[in-house]
């Protein structure tokens, strides 16, 4: 397996200012140093793997020219993926290897990211042969969310050890999820295989997102509610900027980045990332790139990782100002990469973060008080 990073993709990153090309370089190689030899990437050595923050990585790496080692990772979660098409939410990291679950409940919106990465990795490489031997895992896991579509287009968030599904739908998760659809669909569309019954959740979906929020679960004070119908493509134009706007200063740190819960003196790298991707997605670009410059305070120049997070104020309990927790984690610095391949135009990332291109389900309107496809 290749373990350099290719150069003239690192190069394509490079943002002055921001990082060159050595650091990205450093970065790819930090992460592809997590990677075990059968593909998964987990958090960190010794930490543990989930499949979302897995996928994140494996696109991160497919942006930093390492095509090989993202490869690696789809086959892990192909070979490791559940009978019911879903995946565990977190699985022991070791010496040895990545192994048993620690976390037994099935999260749709872990299961469904898999689409997501599948897709921006054929984009990458344009590999035909792989996208026919992800259809299976892709369709499965596709299955296996939708099983959890309540009737106004949400998505329940789990299924537990005794296979009960949950009682809320998240809309960060849902929004997720939302974008994995899309993907899934385009995935369908390449392999010939016509899906009406994932266009009309698909659509369903986006609409509860754009239109029913009472539909979900009220978690307003973790950032990620505020952006990720952005970040997932359900929004944009003027609902996505006003929406922007209007808990900009509640969750933005001038200078360290974005909270990742609002009352917290704590700006965390994965999200800052994330939000960058959804200002480049309406077109602030500006404010992507200041976001993303703010965040190195983050890095740790002696291996190109990133800290997880900062508290940057102390408390009245003794708290004082410092890195938290202790640990550099693969998906952070994945989402730097993501976010720089957004600002430098990449083709791939750019394709399934913009959403121009994916499909978007059958459209659905309401009256009475009742959805249903137009």
């Amino acid at each position: 397996m290749r373990v350099g990073a290719a150069d003239g993709s690192v190069a394509l990153l490079a943002s002055e200012g921001i990082l060159d090309a050595e650091q990205i370089r450093a970065t790819a190689l930090g992460i592809a140093a997590v990677q075990r030899p059968d593909g998964a990437i987990p958090w960190f050595h010794g930490g543990h793997l989930d499949p979302w923050d897995h996928t994140e990585a494996a696109m991160a790496l497919d942006a930093a020219g390492m095509p090989e080692r993202a490869l690696a990772a789809y086959r892990w979660l192909a070979a490791s993926q559940n009978a019911d098409g879903s995946w565990y939410a977190a699985y022991a990291d070791s010496p040895e290897g990545v192994g048993e679950p620690t976390n037994r409940l099935r999260e749709t919106n872990f299961t469904a990211y898999i689409a997501v990465g599948v897709w921006h990795h054929w984009l990458a490489t344009g590999d035909e042969d792989f996208l026919a031997e992800m259809w299976g895992p892709v369709c499965r896991a596709t299955e296996f969310v939708l099983g959890l579509q309540a009737p106004g287009g949400e998505i329940l968030w789990c299924r537990d050890e005794q296979d009960r599904a949950a009682g809320e739908a998240l809309l960060t998760g849902c929004s997720s999820m939302y974008q994995a659809l899309r993907c899934a669909l385009a995935i369908a569309e390449r392999m010939g295989r016509a899906r009406p019954d994932w266009e009309l959740a698909c659509g369903r979906l986006g609409h509860a997102l754009a239109e029913h929020r009472e539909l979900f679960a009220d978690k307003s004070a973790y950032s990620m509610d505020w952006y990720y119908p952005i970040l997932g493509t359900a929004l944009r134009g003027t609902a996505a900027e006003e929406r922007i706007a209007e808990d900009w200063d509640r969750f933005v740190v001038p200078g360290l980045g974005a909270r990742c819960v609002s009352p917290n003196a704590w700006v965390t790298g994965g999200e800052t990332c994330e939000l960058v991707l959804s200002l480049w997605a309406i077109g602030d670009v500006e404010r992507a790139r200041t976001l993303l410059r703010d965040i190195q305070h983050l890095r740790d120049e002696s291996d190109g990782m990133y800290w997880t997070g900062r508290v940057y104020q102390g408390d009245d309990q003794g708290h004082q100002p410092a890195i938290w927790p202790q640990e550099k984690t693969a998906w952070t610095a994945g989402s730097v990469l993501l976010a720089l391949a957004v600002l430098a135009e990449e083709k791939a990332t750019v394709a399934v973060f913009g959403g121009e291109g994916l499909p978007e389900g059958l459209p659905v309107l309401c009256a009475d008080q009742e959805c249903a496809a137009a």
